[in-house]
């Protein structure tokens, strides 16, 4: 008689059918709201930056009272975040990669001073110097790219080598010296564009504050509408599946680097007429303070997950929670304080909505 006629085959098999029937019914159990809504916002990444600022957005409006939903105080916000954001857009295209990018603001840095020595000192007319930058800008991210898809070089190191390279450069072309406001005024009128602006119920509107938000809005059609965005996607959420199903991910990576490169030069121009003057040394927080907007709006650090809204989103939570707890009289160092707990408890809740795919 074969093992599987004898009665401890019969028991055995009969345990099996028992085990598989356990477990279709484990897998047809109704799922509770937990996990409901674990699934919706696994699917809907950016409502968690959304619902976020909302909250943040009543809480501090109930403690500042007025004084935080003054035209004036609201249209801050927004000009405070608009470099910030723009650098985020930049960092959120690497991160959806499964990288991240250490030299976004060294590179707006750099590309401003190129820019400004060009226009101010060396006489270039500005729209000619603008362009130098962008160009610069888009080789800095493929110098990037470059080291990361040949060389094969973590970006995490690539990017940090990168930032001390773009930094030694500000300072050299510089001479660790700033361009006035006033000789900018005079000889290119035109870098400062991005700082002006118009009244609105109260408020002044700045360009700038336009040009991010037109930025995310043409980065999100371009991911979301177009093959390049379904390949940058893909090659994030499986560089090896990607390639297996035809894409040439190396090359795709390449481009987003670049378009990454090309943003931080946008962003350099929109500096120029936020800051009105022109700094080697300006913005030296923003490599980290971009991340935080990437990771705050919900864009997995793993790659191939989260919409690019979501640091926009980001962006305007940190800086409702900087103005908020500001009014609130709260101390800077608190206020850092809450930042970092911000940070990590959003890594904490894309961690958990993450394991609905395991």
């Amino acid at each position: 008689m074969s093992e599987t006629g004898s009665p401890k085959g019969q028991e055995f098999e009969h345990m099996l059918g028992q085990s598989d029937k356990r477990v279709a019914q484990f897998d047809d159990r109704p799922k509770g709201l937990v996990e409901k809504l674990q699934h919706m916002l696994h699917g809907n990444p950016t409502l968690v930056p959304v619902i976020v600022l909302v909250a943040a957005i009543v809480v501090f409006g109930l403690v500042a009272g007025d004084r935080f939903f003054s035209p004036f105080n609201l249209s801050l916000i927004l000009q405070q975040v608009s470099i910030i954001g723009i650098l985020a857009a930049a960092q959120s295209l690497i991160v959806l990669t499964a990288g991240i990018d250490l030299s976004v603001a060294a590179i707006m840095v750099l590309m401003s001073v190129i820019a400004g020595n060009l226009a101010v000192y060396m006489g270039v007319p500005p729209v000619l110097a603008l362009a130098v930058a962008f160009a610069g800008g888009t080789g800095a991210g493929l110098m990037n790219g470059f080291l990361v898809t040949k060389v094969k070089l973590p970006p995490f190191i690539t990017t940090l080598g990168t930032w001390s390279i773009f930094y030694a450069l500000n300072l050299w072309l510089s001479g660790a010296q700033s361009i006035r406001s006033q000789d900018i005024d005079k000889n290119a009128p035109l870098l400062k564009f991005w700082g002006e602006g118009f009244a609105f119920f109260g408020a002044k509107v700045t360009y700038g504050s336009l040009l991010m938000i037109a930025v995310f809005l043409g980065l999100w059609y371009m991911l979301n509408k177009t093959a390049w965005g379904r390949h940058v996607y893909a090659v994030g959420d499986d560089k090896e599946a990607a390639e297996l199903a035809g894409i040439q991910a190396d090359r795709v990576l390449l481009s987003v680097y670049g378009m990454a490169g090309l943003v931080c030069a946008i962003a350099a121009w929109a500096a120029i007429g936020r800051v009105g003057s022109i700094s080697p040394q300006s913005f030296y927080e923003g490599n980290l303070q971009s991340i935080t907007a990437v990771v705050v709006g919900g864009i997995s650090l793993f790659g191939g997950r989260g919409s690019i809204l979501g640091a926009l989103f980001g962006a305007l939570i940190v800086g409702v929670f900087q103005s908020g707890l500001r009014l609130a009289n709260v101390d800077v160092l608190w206020q850092v304080f809450a930042i970092g707990w911000l940070i990590i408890i959003a890594v904490a809740i894309d961690q958990w909505i993450r394991k609905v795919s395991k």
